[in-house]
């Protein structure tokens, strides 16, 4: 649950647009440095301009959510990152589905459960104990799974076995986890610790390792987490206050899934010949993290929305591309080392300065013609 490198906004830079759902057409994220294509942000909500600054620093980078701004990210039937959800839940749900022992989630998950349902009624409904997709034709109450139909593509039948596999307790998160692309832990901001996960897309962590840990622990392994340790014991106090929160992580790696338990990921971290071969071999990871906050509880339910691209394809646009540049540059040694960037590292910069130099030299579009106006000269 890495937290790193995002720029701090204001209310008054304006809400968040809404979410859309995960599986249409990716757009990418505007950026000013650059002419670009008017591009609106990524499919989980990423933000280009907000996340990826230089000179690079590991910080907690949070940014206030406005009234209205949405936190989650309703799943199409079917859509890639259902189907990987689906996989880790029918097959490795005791890494995914996480608590200590003990551990009381019903307020935050009463919260959350009830802000989807505000949020997204169509895709999510909850009435306090029973909560239902209706979409995918499946609901869960009183942990009994309810068969509500096919629902589309006719996965009713196949999420219903598989939440029928978990423990009655993970049944209504196993659904939450089908229904929307965020991944959920529940933040103490009393004991800093993490006691409740139900992630089933990790970026390069085992929530099973981190679960009931203390802030500091969870981030311990992070490179150049000076910052992050220093800001700890204020982020618990203000993600677990009135207001929500928003912010962004990103990085360039090897690995095209979205689900990277480090159990199930080549331990070599780049293929043979992927410094020559960039960017062809790798892969444009983006999070959009946000916090709910559960006040009565002093507690924040955590929501991690993941996003995997083609790096060729996500960063396309030369200002972008020089932006990644300038971060990918200020990154020290450590940092580097922690992200498993070491070998390509100047592959992956020449790369970004060859996307960067093509806008340079891009030519200008041709003037507009307005009607009831001369034609524009040309050469005869």
């Amino acid at each position: 649950m890495s937290v790193e490198h995002a720029r701090d906004r204001t209310p008054s830079e304006g809400p968040a647009p809404a979410t859309r759902p995960h599986d249409e057409s990716p757009v990418r994220p505007e950026f000013p440095r650059a002419p670009s294509q008017g591009r609106a942000r990524l499919p989980n909500g990423f933000d280009f301009e907000a996340a990826v600054v230089a000179p690079f620093r590991m910080q907690p980078g949070l940014r206030r959510l406005q009234a209205g701004a949405t936190q989650l990210t309703p799943l199409a039937p079917g859509c890639r990152a259902q189907r990987e959800k689906l996989a880790v839940l029918c097959a490795f749900w005791r890494q995914a589905l996480v608590q200590t022992p003990g551990f009381d989630a019903a307020p935050a998950w009463a919260a959350v459960a009830a802000h989807a349902a505000a949020e997204h009624p169509q895709h999510w409904q909850w009435d306090g104990t029973r909560g239902a997709a209706p979409r995918l034709g499946v609901a869960v109450a009183d942990g009994a799974v309810v068969d509500l139909g096919r629902g589309a593509f006719g996965l009713g039948d196949e999420i219903g076995r598989c939440l029928r596999g978990l423990p009655e307790p993970w049944r209504l998160a196993g659904l939450f986890a089908l229904t929307f692309l965020e991944d959920l832990a529940i933040v103490d901001g009393a004991s800093g610790t993490v006691p409740w996960m139900a992630v089933t897309l990790p970026s390069h962590w085992a929530p099973e390792d981190k679960v009931g840990l203390h802030f500091g622990a969870i981030h311990g392994p992070v490179a150049d987490n000076r910052l992050l340790l220093d800001a700890g014991p204020a982020l618990m106090r203000v993600v677990c206050g009135g207001q929500r929160w928003e912010r962004f992580v990103w990085t360039v790696t090897d690995h095209p899934r979205l689900h990277a338990h480090p159990q199930r990921m080549d331990r070599q971290r780049w293929p043979a010949g992927a410094a020559t071969e960039l960017p062809g071999q790798a892969w444009w990871r983006t999070e959009r993290q946000t916090f709910l906050p559960v006040p009565a509880t002093g507690q924040a339910v955590f929501t991690i929305a993941v996003d995997v691209q083609a790096l060729a394809s996500a960063i396309d646009d030369p200002g972008q591309a020089g932006a990644l540049r300038d971060a990918v540059e200020t990154m020290n040694d450590e940092v580097l080392g922690y992200r498993g960037l070491v070998p390509v590292r100047a592959a992956l910069l020449a790369w970004l300065e060859r996307q960067a130099d093509a806008g340079r030299h891009r030519p200008s579009p041709p003037a507009a013609f307005t009607p009831g106006t001369a034609p524009p000269a040309t050469e005869p």
